[in-house]
């Protein structure tokens, strides 16, 4: 059994309680919406809420997956709610928010694994909010590129797909993506004109070598927009922490990444792939 490493104090997270992040939680549970902001345990979420931003979570809250970092429930997911792309997109315009980020749920149950869904959820955003900015943090698709045009040709203005770890760990960290998939995903929608992002943990167990070797890996791919955050163990059920990196350490990620040509890159112990995500527009 791995020795339990103690959290040091720059991880210390501020919660939020002010007037915005009271509104923000009520627009989230009166439209029965998930989050990934609460399913992940994001360390940033009295931060976000406190300013009016929430990742919104689609397809229902229980994954098909089951990645050894995630927190979100893993199983048989219930059927699509039909309301969920307009009740998304109603919390969004009384948020008031300009810029928007969804993800999403695996959905490897459905025939189209959620990509109908997706683009029902993405024309409704637009449709009712047309001056807010949209980041769409999607899955892979089982590597399916016809399913990723489809949110392409939705037009969101970014689309994130998470590497999440290096290639080493890849198939410890992740239950069923594989990381060359990923990155046909992410050239897929580089190569169609779309803003490419992607996000890591790090805290895993990789070297510096193989982050920098992810990192051209990415940018190879056609990815301009990077997110390098410290992964936080969600439950003793879940794969332990290696190494807890010195916020000096990711201040030399983020300037190796941008002298590798990204354009922008968030890289903090408590980034998560959506965080100050409306800079990256």
């Amino acid at each position: 059994m791995a020795e339990h490493i103690r959290k040091p104090d720059w991880l210390k997270i501020r919660l939020g309680g002010n007037e915005t992040f009271t509104q923000t939680k009520r627009i989230v549970e009166s439209h029965g919406l998930h989050t990934i902001c609460t399913s992940g345990k994001c360390p940033n979420m009295g931060e976000c809420w406190g300013r009016g931003t929430a990742t919104f979570m689609i397809g229902g809250e229980i994954c098909t997956r089951s990645c050894k970092f995630c927190n979100t429930l893993t199983g048989k997911p219930l059927a699509l709610n039909p309301e969920e792309p307009a009740n998304v997109a109603k919390s969004i315009q009384l948020m008031k928010l300009k810029h928007a980020v969804v993800t999403s749920v695996d959905r490897d149950d459905l025939p189209d694994q959620g990509a109908g869904h997706w683009v029902k959820t993405i024309q409704s955003i637009k449709q009712l909010n047309p001056e807010t900015t949209l980041e769409v943090l999607i899955p892979d698709f089982q590597g399916n590129l016809e399913l990723v045009d489809l949110v392409i040709e939705a037009a969101p203005e970014i689309i994130s797909h998470n590497m999440e770890t290096v290639r080493r760990l890849t198939p410890q960290i992740r239950s069923a993506a594989k990381y060359d998939v990923s990155l046909k995903v992410l050239n897929r929608i580089a190569t169609k004109g779309t803003v490419a992002k992607t996000g890591i943990m790090v805290g895993l167990g990789e070297t510096d070598e193989e982050v920098y070797t992810l990192m051209d890996d990415v940018r190879a791919a056609g990815v301009s927009v990077l997110t390098i955050g410290q992964y936080l163990q969600p439950s003793r059920k879940h794969i332990p922490v290696s190494a807890y990196i010195t916020p000096e350490h990711f201040e030399e990620y983020k300037s190796i990444a941008l002298s590798k040509g990204f354009t922008h890159v968030e890289s903090g112990p408590l980034v998560r792939s959506s965080y100050h995500a409306e800079k990256h527009v």
